[in-house]
């Protein structure tokens, strides 16, 4: 009861990097029992400051049920400077707490946590509009960790991918993740220097920029059928978003905060462009055709933190990979 562990990011890197398939099937588990509505997930807090209004420290408390009956909340932050110093823009701890007792079990370092359930939601999105696991051209906008972690899902699950195009406002990481691509994923890859270009060549679309505003606006920039996924939220217009199907994760988180769909819902007065949720998608309920392009909006939901982050916690406890803290809490009797 009173055992503390500490997870490192490099631990839990190896862990992710071993099990990134069964990491996939543990967010559609856990989107699934979300939709059951056996979990608690409360609105993501959002801390900002008037000196700094591009960063923000954010807490996703939330409760996760089915077999998993774990607590927690994740703490992330995201200072987009970061990346001027080349260092990764994102940083977070996990805290797990047991449902029982209320007490923490374990803190792990969050941000390959974060990232790993992102990328799983994007690729399990993905299959689920695309059932043979292939793409002819896979362009990603924004070459940088959340981008890396997309394709890094997508070849563990086995995609046909005949070619995949990055584009990023700064050709040195468009160039990295690209050498990445080819080298260390062996598949091909080739740099976009013409965004828009790319996105006429491309069957299916990753946003993963750190765009605080839609730059994506001329209507008529995605195809019919045409797959976005549009990770970072917040780079397409309102008009393109009207003119799409629309399937978020949840529809109550995802319309807040700016998002796309959130400034769709303001400029329109209405919610009538949402076709539904991707558990709704999984589960038969909904459908798209091929007449439109087909956005995927995810919020990022605290409980595919929790379920991810407890996968890594008791594989690393399994394999003797965590960090115990004796004496962390203070008093175990009331007397």
């Amino acid at each position: 009861m009173f055992d503390f562990h500490v997870v490192s990011g490099e631990t839990a890197r190896r862990v992710i990097g071993r099990s990134r398939s069964r990491i996939v099937d543990e967010v559609r588990d856990t989107y699934l029992t979300h939709d059951l509505g056996d979990s608690v997930n409360p609105n993501s807090y959002f801390l900002r400051f008037p000196d700094k209004p591009d960063s923000r420290i954010i807490a996703l408390p939330a409760y996760l049920g089915g077999r998993h009956s774990v607590a927690g909340i994740k703490w992330i932050a995201s200072f987009p400077a970061n990346i001027q110093r080349s260092v990764p823009r994102a940083s977070a701890v996990l805290l797990l707490n047991d449902y029982e007792t209320g007490y923490p079990f374990a803190c792990l370092e969050a941000a390959q946590i974060s990232a790993a359930r992102t990328a799983a939601s994007a690729v399990l999105a993905a299959e689920t509009f695309s059932a043979a696991r292939s793409a002819r051209r896979l362009l990603v906008i924004g070459a940088g960790v959340i981008a890396r972690n997309i394709l890094e899902f997508f070849v563990d699950r086995d995609w046909q991918i005949d070619e995949v195009l990055v584009h990023d406002q700064d050709p040195r990481y468009a160039e990295s993740l690209t050498a990445y691509v080819s080298g260390t994923l062996g598949r091909e890859a080739r740099t976009a220097p013409d965004r828009d270009k790319a996105i006429a060549e491309a069957d299916l679309v990753v946003l993963a920029t750190t765009a605080a505003e839609p730059h994506l606006t001329r209507p008529g920039t995605f195809a019919p059928g045409q797959l976005v996924l549009n990770i970072s939220l917040r780079d397409i217009g309102p008009e393109i978003i009207a003119d799409s199907y629309n399937i978020l994760d949840d529809i109550d988180h995802c319309l807040t905060a700016n998002t796309s769909p959130h400034l769709a819902e303001q400029k329109f007065g209405h919610r009538d462009f949402i076709n539904g949720t991707l558990a709704d998608m999984i589960r038969g309920r909904r459908r798209v055709l091929r007449d439109r392009p087909v956005i995927f909006s995810p919020f990022g939901l605290g409980v595919l933190d929790l379920a991810v982050g407890a996968f890594v916690y008791h594989a690393a406890l399994e394999d003797k990979e965590t960090t115990a803290i004796e004496g962390f809490f203070g008093e175990t009797t009331r007397w």
